[in-house]
């Protein structure tokens, strides 16, 4: 083999080609989605945190080669086996909050969890259906200390606590046990399919048609939503529609990628009116409002 670092002698007769090791293809380079070590949610191959949880991957990889300790955040664990992180400093929970817990029977502001100086506390915000912790009451208000371990149910959401250096297994669920509420769930119940009746426009484009129902819809990757967008490049909870008798509203909620108004960008949590005549990007989807 010709090292092609080798100074060569150049032949006699100048017209001769001289043959010289070209580029390589026998290393095949592959782009991979990065899964997400918290919520496992796979991610479109070159982003710096998950479009769902929002973890900051280099926060979560493996020692580097300078010996750089690894960051581990506490976590909140739920029955399904998906784990909440919680940041340094302030944690809101609830169905809008930091800690997004798609549930009805949580508040769409529902505690704090406070993160700071090694300490985790918890405090109920004024929820409709109440917070617990180890089958405790938590009185509105009140501040308390949560250990590894501890399970804390939400308006009858249950997770556990998992600290770093005693994390529980991600696959392990916690109990599924009913927990009875004072006063029947006042938060929204999960819609059924909308009658021909209730229906108020289409979102269509890219192959897609979903009802849009009247009143407000979240939209997003993940099933949970209301309408849900099938796409990479879509936040697991992306945004909300609104079909009032004032037309129609669109909020992203502070996606990854954002949303697009015939291409300008929405600001995050800003309320913006949208006609049949409007283009929406979604993530890679182009799509419209059709009135019903």
């Amino acid at each position: 083999m010709v090292d092609p670092y080798k100074t060569q002698s150049l032949p006699t007769d100048l017209n001769k080609t001289i043959a010289t090791p070209g580029p390589t293809f026998e290393a095949t380079v592959t782009i991979k989605p990065i899964q997400c070590p918290v919520c496992k949610t796979f991610n479109p191959a070159g982003v710096m945190f998950c479009v769902d949880c929002g973890l900051i991957f280099d926060r979560a990889l493996p020692d580097d080669a300078f010996g750089a300790p690894k960051v581990e955040l506490p976590l909140l664990v739920d029955a399904s086996g998906r784990e909440h992180p919680i940041r340094p400093g302030r944690n809101a929970v609830g169905r809008d909050g930091d800690i997004a817990l798609p549930d009805p029977r949580v508040s769409r502001k529902h505690a704090a969890i406070t993160l700071e100086g090694g300490r985790l506390t918890l405090e109920d915000v004024g929820s409709t259906n109440g917070t617990t912790v180890n089958g405790e009451p938590l009185p509105p208000g009140r501040s308390v200390e949560l250990h590894a371990g501890d399970t804390v149910a939400f308006g009858g959401f249950e997770t556990k606590v998992a600290l770093p250096g005693a994390r529980p297994s991600a696959t392990q669920a916690v109990s599924r046990r009913t927990v009875a509420l004072d006063a029947p769930p006042a938060a929204d119940a999960p819609a059924p399919e909308p009658s021909a009746a209730a229906v108020a426009a289409y979102l269509v484009g890219a192959g897609l048609r979903l009802p849009l129902p009247k009143g407000r819809s979240t939209f997003g990757r993940k099933a949970e939503n209301d309408l849900r967008l099938p796409d990479p490049y879509v936040s697991g909870r992306h945004g909300v529609i609104e079909a009032g008798e004032d037309g129609f509203w669109i909020t992203d909620l502070g996606s990854t990628n954002g949303t697009f108004l015939n291409d300008a960008r929405i600001e995050p949590n800003l309320r913006v009116r949208v006609t049949p005549d409007d283009v929406l990007r979604i993530g890679n989807l182009e799509l419209r409002i059709e009135v019903a």
